[in-house]
């Protein structure tokens, strides 16, 4: 584990740093101010002071901090004076950048700050391009700017050199104070968070630091990185409300606090934008309380609100910013902080003690409980650490008990796991332990106490008031009493509930005597107002129990004058910690709560705070509690005795031998033993989990998935195995299945019968697809359904589409479009058009299924493709010899692979042979008589003729394979179709005939008629007149026909309507730019199309009295296919999406925030992939359910202003995948 610091601050200002390794807090003796907050990476430390200027510790490394300033010096050749300074007026400077743009003589270059220096004067860069230049470094030209070379030609009439000179960062380890902006100065800052170290690697040490002003204000810290470790220049970021705290994560996590309690979630950050694009707005976990304190890790979210109750956020991924729910927490705090690896760290609102959350895994993120780090500090007057006050109040655990869950945003309640290894709470009723305690307060029950307790350190008047008030804290000492104790609203612990005490603490003599009014102000409004009860209570010295007001609970009785203000037996109290730079995990074995300590003293002030308990008295307890609990028992269960157990409970396994292909490198088949434990619970319900036992260094471990946490089972067939992946939500975020390989293609087939089955069981799922499924095929031909729910489309919280199930359906298909009551057509590889029967099964079900109504037998045939490439020689002319750097002369289509006529098999063993290799002419491009394409070299643009400057030619060749199988599908003679439309129809539509439209194999567009519920198949087809081959067609809810042409060219089909099905005219719709469209999808009022170069684009403009809509608007890229649905919601399958270990391409995304006020969307969500090649939405007209948040300011306060909310934002600049 690397050497790393924990930050922090206590209510002096003063900043002490924790090494992982260390058992003391060191603080930082450079440090000429107070300091308010601190924020911590790896390489340096960011701290307000109170002085509000923000200021940088940059860590000393054996790497120096340079950076190199350069500029050029130019040049011009003329007759008299040869190359002068004398240049043309419409020349570049003399002294200018490397563009020529920008005017930069050498006196012109100043250090940014004082924390630089020069390491020399400027010299001139003899080096160029790698190759020394001539003695004083001129590079010569034609002209400005062109090709520069070393060498002096009788042409070259410019020249220019370039003049370096390193500048230094000497402020290493001590705190260097941030330049102010000079052109617009910000507020003063009053909270400040960095991280986005995970977004990008380049450049090197790159960091997003976000800032507060005091007036509400989020600024952004453009340009650091490791050679400008301080940035450049604060940018402005636009808000919905005043924001009083911001955390940022490692990675693409922003979250802010709102001054009204709400939350906003910084959406669109990425490599190419780290500022981001919007805010989405989160409700506080509690509808009463607002939240003051908000940390972010790389997947977790924490917040604390107003009542100091600590919240953890579920959900949430770079995916999904905003997350999905909160789940409370048990402990209070005052400030939380989360670190690398998602480690937490806290501040509690009990002791000011700094607690560390034990037990935070990558599987269980919010940890088991609470432990207080019990370190000195160095030069303590006593290293105990703390006595034994200090160790009670500062190192009990919280645990064992989980707050209920906010109904305001979460659906399903979550607990956490309490657990039971936190020390227990004593409390102690002793007077003897309170030495200067009045001794008419022991006899009040302690139950009554109002409860005092340390101010929260979280506004910038805390260290001001401390600083100010230091002479008065003389004057207190002089006289002998302490300054005033704050007294905050009254807390009242409840029935059963220990109220921790701490031992060894003394009244101050506010308490027993006047009560002065209180002289530190707070952030928290509702803690501010003290009541007036509890400050008579100590100005009458009737405070019920002296327990509660210890030394430790009020700030004000700190002697500010002192060196030290803490007491010898006293632990540090402290206002902020940050562990952005403290590299711990589970595993990490840390010093920090073992602290050295008297064990004596330990044990006799332990025996001091024990309570006054005799056996006699602990076995009655028990005796009383075992009777009470046996008779509820047998009053309980006596009137079901007569009942008989309806369900018998029963486990059943199914064991054998596969072939894992194992996660980490390197990667390869291992044998495993594989096992599926199925089980029926008392309620009959089904489920299962997958055991994976493998050997790894002769130890044996497993792999386990819930039945009820796959996704889907997708058969991998190739060559070689008979594989099959399995999928979980979170393997579906990692693109990385669990690969599984049987021996036979039966055994294989049997398996996935058998876990299709099981999975179906445990989601209650039973029989042929509804008609609001969704469809979906891989590039293999596979077809899946997904049943959806009305809350995948739900605003604003939508069920993410990595959780959705897909259970395959027999059969083997090309494309598939479906409407709302039923109606499903779909197309093979071989242009086949199919109807689907209403059955399921087939495929891999045969035998397993109660039925086979429905099931039929299905063909498809498909054409395999190889290149031959021949280079140009002029000896030979074309032959089969290519260069060395050449692809394969028998090759697919990238050339990276050799595929000859005699090695090249079938797709996998489903497919047979039915044809000979042929030349394939029907090329893109055309061909010549013999079936070449012609270009200039490997790879180029391919055409059909050859020229003078064509060395390389190439030409394809074919054959057909078969593939039979079984499924709910009849065929549909006798015109072979290329695409096909549905009318999405409503929900409870009553359409007698519905539209279908499709698209013959040659390009002629066609009307099928007579297509009812009854007969899906129709009666006949209607000849569309066209002017030209057509490629892709969609017909929209108000009947609107869209179709594109084979030339890349848009057309609207105007008059369609139930009396003339067949429209009258072809409107042309103008293509974007320089775009050539291949695929368009019409919804209810929306239009998209897809271009051949994977733009995404959607049409402005379209009404009812102008369906023709007025222009193109670019939505995404990367895009291969889009299905627009009956409510407008829009569905794709993108290429190139980020995976744990490469891009994935063909994923299932789903358009998050679409609305009819907002149809294009917002961002995407990354579902089922890769592998996929087609999706269709189109039948799905469940409407979504609507969550209606109330509002957080009361039903009498206007509602505040907030952005439209939105779920998920992965993309920049609406791209679904990267670039």
């Amino acid at each position: 584990m690397p050497v790393s610091l924990l930050w922090a601050v206590d209510v002096y200002g003063r900043v002490y740093s924790l090494s992982t390794v260390g058992q003391q807090w060191e603080q930082c003796r450079d440090a000429q101010m107070e300091f308010k907050r601190v924020t911590a990476a790896q390489q340096c430390c960011w701290g307000i002071a109170c002085d509000n200027s923000i200021y940088l510790n940059l860590h000393a490394s054996d790497l120096p901090v340079r950076y190199k300033e350069e500029t050029y010096e130019n040049q011009r050749w003329n007759p008299v004076d040869g190359f002068s300074e004398r240049l043309l007026p419409s020349d570049r400077w003399q002294w200018s950048d490397v563009t020529g743009l920008q005017h930069q003589p050498l006196d012109s270059f100043q250090l940014p700050s004082s924390s630089w220096e020069w390491e020399g004067d400027w010299y001139i860069d003899e080096n160029f391009e790698g190759e020394p230049t001539e003695k004083w470094g001129w590079t010569y030209a034609i002209d400005f700017p062109a090709f520069y070379t070393k060498d002096k030609k009788w042409n070259s009439c410019v020249r220019r050199r370039r003049w370096l000179r390193y500048r230094r960062y000497k402020a290493m380890d001590t705190w260097a104070k941030i330049p102010s902006q000079k052109t617009t100065l910000p507020d003063p800052f009053s909270d400040i968070s960095c991280g986005g170290w995970e977004i990008s690697e380049e450049p090197r040490g790159r960091l997003s630091l976000w800032a507060v002003s005091l007036q509400g204000k989020v600024w952004f810290r453009e340009g650091i990185c490791h050679h400008n470790p301080e940035g450049s220049l604060w940018e402005d970021v636009s808000l919905p409300g005043e924001v009083v705290q911001i955390t940022c994560g490692p990675g693409d996590l922003v979250w802010a606090a709102l001054w009204e309690g709400q939350l906003i979630v910084r959406e669109g950050i990425s490599r190419d934008c780290p500022k981001g694009t919007s805010w989405a707005v989160v409700d506080s976990p509690s509808p009463d309380v607002g939240v003051i304190h908000v940390a972010v890790g790389t997947n977790v979210v924490w917040a604390v609100t107003k009542d100091s109750k600590v919240w953890f956020r579920r959900g949430v991924n770079s995916h999904n910013p905003c997350g999905s729910g909160w789940i409370s927490m048990v402990g209070e705090m005052i400030m939380i902080n989360v670190g690398l690896n998602d480690q937490v760290w806290a501040i509690s609102c009990e002791d000011r003690g700094v607690y560390f959350r034990q037990g935070v895994t990558s599987s269980e993120l919010s940890g088991k409980t609470w432990k207080a780090i019990c370190v000195p500090r160095d030069g303590d007057r006593s290293h105990s650490s703390a006595s034994a006050t200090s160790l009670q109040s500062a190192g009990c655990f919280f645990s064992g008990e989980v707050r209920a869950q906010s109904v305001v945003s979460d659906v399903d309640s979550d607990v956490e796991k309490g657990s039971a290894d936190g020390a227990s709470c004593i409390t102690s009723t002793s007077p003897e332990t309170f030495a200067d305690a009045p001794t008419d307060l022991s006899s009040d029950p302690p139950v009554d106490a109002p409860k005092p307790r340390i101010p929260k350190v979280t506004s910038d008047s805390f260290i001001s008031e401390l600083v100010s008030d230091r002479e008065l804290g003389k004057t207190s000492k002089d006289f002998g009493s302490a300054a005033p104790a704050v007294l905050e609203e009254e807390v009242i612990a409840s029935e059963g509930e220990v109220t921790v005490l701490c031992a060894g603490a003394s009244l101050s003599p506010s308490q027993s005597g006047g009560a002065p009014d209180p002289q530190w102000s707070n952030v928290d409004l509702e803690e501010a107002n003290i009541q007036q009860a509890h400050i008579q209570q100590a100005h009458t010295g009737a405070v019920p129990d002296s327990a509660d007001t210890c030394s430790l609970s009020s700030v004000a009785t700190y002697t500010l004058a002192m060196e030290d203000p803490y007491g010898a037996d006293e632990h540090p109290l402290w206002a902020w910690v940050s562990g952005g730079g403290c590299s711990v995990d589970s595993h990490s074995q840390l010093n920090w709560f073992n602290s050295s300590m008297n064990t004596l003293s330990l044990i006799q002030s332990v025996q001091s705070m024990s309570l006054s308990v005799t056996p006699a008295q602990t076995a009655a307890w028990r005796r009383q509690i075992f009777e009470q609990l046996s008779e509820r028992s047998k009053r309980e269960m006596e009137n079901f005795r007569h009942y008989e157990q309806a369900i018998e409970q029963s486990v059943w396994v199914k064991k054998g031998t596969m072939q894992w292909w194992r996660d980490w490198k390197p990667h390869k088949w291992i044998d495993v033993h594989f096992a599926l434990e199925q089980f029926s619970g008392p309620e009959g319900n089904k489920d299962g989990i997958l055991f994976i036992y493998y050997n790894h260094y002769e130890e044996k471990k497993y792999l386990h998935a819930f039945i009820n946490e796959v996704t889907i089972l997708v058969p991998v067939l190739n060559d070689s195995k008979h594989t099959f992946a399995v999928y979980t939500p979170e393997r579906t975020k990692q693109r990385w299945p669990m690969r599984l390989a049987a021996a036979t293609e039966l055994e294989m087939h049997d398996w996935l019968a058998l876990l299709s089955m099981a999975c179906c069981d445990s989601r209650g799922i039973q029989g042929p697809p509804s008609k609001q499924a969704m469809w979906s095929i891989t590039c293999k031909g596979d077809i899946f359904v997904s049943e959806p729910s009305p809350a995948l489309e739900a605003m604003p919280y939508p069920t993410p589409c990595d959780q959705m199930f897909w259970r395959q359906v027999g059969g083997h298909l090309r494309v598939v479009e479906c409407n709302s009551v039923g109606i499903v057509w779909g197309i093979g590889y071989d242009h086949t058009a199919w109807i689907c029967t209403g059955g399921y099964g087939g495929g891999f079900f045969q035998g397993l299924v109660n039925s086979t109504d429905n099931i039929y037998t299905q063909t498809d045939v498909k054409s395999v493709h190889i290149y031959e490439n021949q280079r140009w020689n002029p000896v030979t002319g074309y032959t089969s010899r290519g260069l060395p750097t050449d692809r394969y002369m028998w090759s697919d289509a990238s050339g990276l692979h050799e595929c000859t006529r005699t090695n090249t098999k079938p797709p996998s063993p489903q497919w047979t042979w039915v044809s000979d290799w042929a030349v394939d002419y029907s090329v893109s491009g055309g061909t010549d008589r013999e079936g070449w394409q012609y270009a200039a070299d490997f790879p180029a643009s391919y055409h059909s003729y050859k020229t003078m400057k064509d060395f390389v030619r190439r030409r394809r060749w074919a054959r057909k394979c078969k593939l039979t199988t079984t499924g709910p599908w009849q065929e549909i003679p006798p015109i072979p179709l290329s695409d096909v439309t549905i009318l999405p129809c409503a929900a409870q539509s009553s359409v007698d005939t519905v539209p279908l439209w499709a698209i013959s194999s040659k390009g002629d567009v066609l009307c099928r008629l007579g297509v009812t519920t009854l007969t899906p198949a129709g009666s006949s087809w209607l000849h569309v007149g066209t002017d030209q081959p057509f490629k892709s067609i969609s017909i929209g809810a108000a009947s609107q026909v869209w179709a594109i042409a084979r030339d890349g060219s848009a057309f609207y089909r105007g008059s369609v309507s139930p009396q003339s099905p067949a429209g009258d005219s072809w409107y042309h719709i103008p293509s974007p730019a320089k775009q050539k469209l291949k695929q368009v999808s019409v919804g209810r009022t929306s239009v998209y199309t897809v271009d051949e170069n994977g733009n995404l684009w959607y049409r402005q403009g379209v009404t009812p009295s102008y369906p023709q809509g007025s222009y193109w608007e670019h939505i995404s890229n990367n895009v291969r296919r889009v299905s627009v649905g009956p409510l407008d919601q829009v569905w794709i399958i993108a290429d190139k999406v980020q995976g744990s270990h490469s891009l994935s391409c063909g994923t299932v995304c789903h358009r998050l925030g679409v609305q009819p006020m907002e149809p294009k969307g917002q961002s995407w969500d990354y579902g089922i992939g890769g592998g996929w090649d087609h999706i269709t939405v189109r039948g799905n007209s469940m409407e979504p359910t609507r969550l209606h948040l109330p509002s957080l300011t009361g039903p009498s306060a206007p509602s505040p202003r907030s952005p439209q909310l939105s779920v998920r934002n992965t993309e920049v600049n609406g791209s679904a995948v990267g670039s």
